[in-house]
């Protein structure tokens, strides 16, 4: 029997338009190709960026060497990371974006956020904790709480994480390997924020 979520799922994958009807900027220059991991039943949401060219050849979110990183901050293996009855992975855009003149990834694309992502997190009614990595996500579900970009944001990590609210938001870093620096000149990240992350993985998934 088909769910709400299954439904708008389906829609999600059959969506072309960043590349047929953009609203912002130049068409996608490449099939689109929704990245997206979910279940009714998930009670952890990864907030993610958008997929990466890895991800967007795979169908699967994170297969490169930020979802090393991202896994190991978790404290989860493969078979966690990828259950999407216990952890979903939803971008706040779906699509690789593609690259921009310098071979880093473009933003994701403003239209996909716009279009699907109340309707792809009002059926996830289960979720208790919601991970907010980097700051398009960030800036989308904490608003004024966002401001100052993404450091500022992970240095208020205590303020924004209530262990009483449902669900409990916790702003991280993208994974990326060009943030090696960041968490190099950040130590109490991977210190202080890491080992509350990985207490509430333990706690969700066990």
């Amino acid at each position: 029997m088909e769910t709400a979520l299954d439904l708008v799922i389906a829609e999600l994958r059959a969506c072309r338009l960043c590349r047929d009807a953009p609203r912002y900027g130049p068409p996608l220059p490449h099939e689109p190709r929704p990245v997206i991991q979910a279940a009714g039943t998930a009670r952890i949401c990864i907030a993610g960026q958008a997929p990466g060219a890895r991800a967007h050849a795979s169908g699967r979110p994170y297969t490169d060497a930020s979802g090393v990183r991202l896994r190991g901050w978790l404290g989860i293996g493969e078979e966690a990371f990828y259950d999407p009855n216990r952890i979903a992975i939803v971008a706040m855009g779906c699509c690789f974006p593609g690259l921009d003149a310098k071979g880093g990834d473009l933003p994701p694309r403003r239209e996909c956020a716009e279009t699907w992502r109340e309707r792809l997190l009002a059926p996830l009614q289960d979720i208790e904790l919601l991970l907010l990595v980097g700051q398009y996500a960030q800036k989308w579900h904490l608003g004024r709480r966002a401001a100052g970009g993404v450091t500022a944001t992970v240095e208020r990590w205590r303020e924004i994480y209530d262990a009483q609210a449902r669900p409990r938001m916790l702003p991280l870093p993208h994974p990326s390997w060009r943030n090696t620096g960041w968490l190099k000149r950040h130590p109490w990240f991977e210190a202080d924020v890491v080992p509350i992350l990985q207490a509430e993985m333990r706690r969700l998934l066990a």
